[in-house]
């Protein structure tokens, strides 16, 4: 039984690393350009896609690297042709334009790639178990939680000490002022949504040699992602952080006792949070930090 809820405890873990590293791409976003991006899935599978394709010339590593970026790439050329347009207008006009998106992406995959699961190749050495005892812990569970780790630090430091992350901590606080001092907020909208697309592409890299690789694996992560930052508090990337590995954790541990309530608990989890403090967890902050 201690092994089960060690397996449980350690997959709710890392399926919440994902869930938090989705929704810190789309925190970003909704927080500084007010866009709810339901594509955000369907940009996570076209980086696990590109690796894919990339891996048989650049390696596993390579793919890794390069990935993430082609798919920020393709995610400010859609910001800049597509969803620039809407800014000002009322949010279900973006919301509607990104769920189309979504649809667009999925069936694109499927045309390239095919409706079915693909074979997504890691190193063998990380795939083996680190402990005969725990065979559930094997190299590429401890290396997704390390990339995952270091990517969520280096987001915090952009933010915290680069020009470019102060600017859309202000941008988000006050955007009209941010454009009165000499900010060109068309640049920064569209390089902070290329931020946010790249957390999804390299959590779409990381998740296949998990979860495998198909058209829809961005639909298994994309509206707990959406949970994930309302149970942490909109406008606080912290919180999105909390949420995410706390809605992964809840999951993880229900499937031992009630694995029928697996996915309902996560949004159990959500009204709770939402009864009892309807900002969210961190929601009294409501802006970046």
């Amino acid at each position: 039984m201690t092994q089960v809820i060690l397996f449980n405890l350690l997959n709710g873990l890392i399926v919440g690393a994902f869930y938090a590293l989705m929704a810190l791409g789309l925190s970003l976003i909704l927080n500084l350009s007010g866009v709810i991006n339901f594509a955000h899935g369907g940009f996570l599978a076209l980086g696990a896609y590109l690796a894919y394709s990339l891996m048989p010339t650049i390696g596993f590593w390579g793919a890794l690297l390069l990935a993430p970026i082609l798919t920020a790439f393709l995610g400010l050329a859609v910001e800049r042709l597509l969803i620039r347009r809407l800014y000002g207008r009322d949010p279900l006009y973006s919301l509607l334009l990104t769920f189309g998106l979504a649809f667009i992406f999925q069936d694109g995959l499927r045309y390239v790639w095919g409706a079915q699961s693909v074979p997504y190749q890691i190193p063998g050495w990380l795939a083996s178990p680190l402990s005969m005892d725990y065979f559930f812990l094997t190299g590429y569970r401890v290396f997704m939680m390390i990339v995952v780790a270091l990517a969520v630090a280096g987001l915090f430091l952009v933010l915290g000490y680069t020009r470019l992350g102060m600017r859309i901590r202000a941008g988000t606080l006050d955007l009209d002022t941010v454009s009165v001092l000499g900010v060109n907020v068309r640049v920064l909208r569209n390089l902070n949504f290329g931020l946010g697309i790249y957390l999804a592409g390299l959590a779409g890299v990381l998740a296949a040699g998990m979860l495998g690789l198909s058209p829809t694996i961005g639909d298994q992560l994309i509206m707990p992602s959406f949970v994930a930052i309302i149970v942490g508090g909109l406008g606080s990337l912290p919180g999105t952080l909390v949420g995410g590995l706390l809605i992964g954790v809840a999951a993880g541990m229900t499937t031992v006792f009630f694995p029928t309530a697996t996915e309902a608990v996560i949004y159990v989890m959500m009204a709770l949070v939402l009864i009892v403090k309807p900002s969210g967890l961190f929601g009294d902050e409501g802006r970046l930090r």
